[in-house]
């Protein structure tokens, strides 16, 4: 991690090198933190409170398995049931483990690939605002705070992009 981050900052003082050598005019840099806005924007959250709510049934559904799979443990370890009884209940519990694993495997598979769709076309859209941001204020370049060490916290256009973010692609 320590290297990619030097490689990051390697790149970042290559193209300002690149910069200083062209002109003598003044460079405008902006930071942006672009996780933030994007979860910042309306339309992020209300994307993920209908992601969450179109699998509330079967995450409750889990729920249920795995408080089926805990009444069958304490049951066998009460030893208060006999040995047909808890072959019964051990086959039982096995089916509902092999259940739940798949239930668990395929929502979060689901969950994951209904997440990175939304995540995908919200970062589309917040490049091509953060971009029209840049112009509207004159930014020659613009960088991730993730990619930075240190930025004054005037260059922080992070507010600047929630607000055109949720202007420009209001949540419906």
């Amino acid at each position: 991690m320590l290297r990619s981050m030097a490689i990051r900052s390697g790149f970042v003082c290559l193209v300002l090198a690149g910069f200083a050598g062209a002109a003598s005019a003044q460079i405008k840099v902006a930071v942006i933190n672009t996780q933030k806005a994007m979860a910042d924007s309306d339309e992020l959250k209300k994307a993920s409170a209908a992601v969450e709510a179109k699998y509330k049934p079967r995450q409750d559904e889990l729920n249920k398995l795995q408080a089926d799979l805990q009444s069958i443990e304490q049951q066998l370890n009460s030893g208060k049931v006999n040995q047909q009884a808890a072959a019964d209940l051990q086959a039982q519990g096995q089916r509902k483990q092999r259940d739940a694993q798949r239930l668990s495997d395929d929502l979060n598979q689901d969950f994951e690939k209904d997440r990175q769709e939304v995540l995908s076309k919200i970062s589309t859209k917040m490049q091509a605002v953060i971009a029209k941001l840049a112009e509207e204020k004159a930014v020659d370049l613009v960088i991730d705070s993730s990619q930075t060490l240190y930025f004054k916290p005037a260059l922080d256009l992070t507010a600047d992009a929630v607000t055109a973010y949720n202007k420009a692609n209001p949540a419906k």
